[in-house]
């Protein structure tokens, strides 16, 4: 697609002069309003000679690390909304005065989606199933069943509750833990005595200080034999060596997402570590998240137009 510009009539459009870089081209959006200056940026290429006039900035879905480091190169932004509901990488590059929107919503039904297959895959041992195919082996035996399961949900916000909505009918029970405790979710003071009653633990949780390396040796420890620990946050929120530990001893099982280092680096252990399940940082990336995110940002565009308050606004940003 590369890097094109596509201005429109800006007399008649939002009052500020400023313009707007999308990821993809204009025509792909629903409703934008009138009079807006677009220039389409990819990533791929070279950014559009108007970088000094962006007012607000899409960058592209798990874009390379200059498509959020280009950010500091924009005196006259105003608003960020990423595709991404996780902003760990962005925020650092958004100074004072600039709005930081995630994409929460968008990526709810895909990502709880995703949870559930892991889920599933790895207690009834799809991964075994399909290395016994390639080797023609008929690999028959008592697998563990979700029915009956608990299920804690560490991080209970909108995914959660979309996970939660997918695992209601699988006979399962649903235990939630959140930074934000409330009716029928306890808070994360709850976690030690919570983990030891856990067959599956999955992590939905923001990467910030607070949540780095929270899954970690001690935490671990707390899990009973046979407990699925499923990432579905960030990688850094699991202490890697420590979960190489328990996998190695074949004392727990995992299923991820997400890892640390990302992306997996060839020769790393996590690929040869026993009862583990890999996928690479695809909750989020399906056919549902491209007609969600288009109108997630046609929505805040008609909003910026209009000067009202944009949603998704990300706390502790400026």
């Amino acid at each position: 697609m590369g890097a094109a510009a596509s201005g429109t009539d800006e007399t008649s459009g939002p009052a500020t002069a400023g313009r707007v870089w999308l990821p993809e081209p204009p025509e792909v959006y629903d409703d934008l309003p009138a009079g807006l200056a677009i220039d389409v940026y990819d990533g791929r290429s070279e950014p559009p000679a108007t970088i000094g006039e962006v007012a607000f900035y899409v960058p592209p879905y798990m874009g390379a690390p200059h498509t959020v480091e280009i950010i500091a190169d924009m005196p006259r932004l105003e608003v960020v909304q990423t595709l991404t509901a996780g902003v760990e990488n962005v925020r650092p590059f958004v100074g004072p005065g600039v709005t930081l929107c995630n994409a929460r919503g968008v990526h709810d039904a895909s990502t709880a989606e995703l949870g559930v297959g892991l889920i599933i895959a790895s207690l009834r041992g799809f991964p075994d199933f399909v290395r016994a195919q390639d080797e023609h082996r008929w690999a028959a035996g008592r697998r563990d069943s979700l029915a009956d399961k608990r299920v804690l949900v560490v991080g209970y916000g909108a995914i959660g509750r979309a996970l939660e909505r997918r695992l209601e009918p699988f006979e399962c029970s649903v235990v939630k833990v959140s930074r934000t405790p409330g009716e029928g979710v306890a808070g994360m003071d709850r976690l030690p005595e919570l983990l030891p009653t856990a067959d599956v633990v999955v992590l939905l949780l923001p990467l910030t200080e607070q949540t780095h390396g929270l899954v970690d040796a001690k935490f671990l420890s707390r899990l009973k034999d046979g407990a699925l620990v499923v990432n579905l946050a960030r990688g850094p929120v699991v202490d890697t060596d420590a979960l190489l530990a328990e996998l190695t001893a074949g004392r727990l099982r995992a299923a991820l997402d997400v890892t640390d280092p990302e992306p997996l680096p060839a020769g790393h252990p996590l690929w040869d570590a026993p009862g583990l399940l890999l996928s690479p940082h695809v909750g989020g990336n399906t056919s549902a998240f491209v007609p969600r995110g288009r109108r997630l940002v046609s929505a805040q565009l008609r909003r910026y137009a209009a000067g009202e308050p944009l949603v998704n606004a990300v706390a502790g940003a400026y």
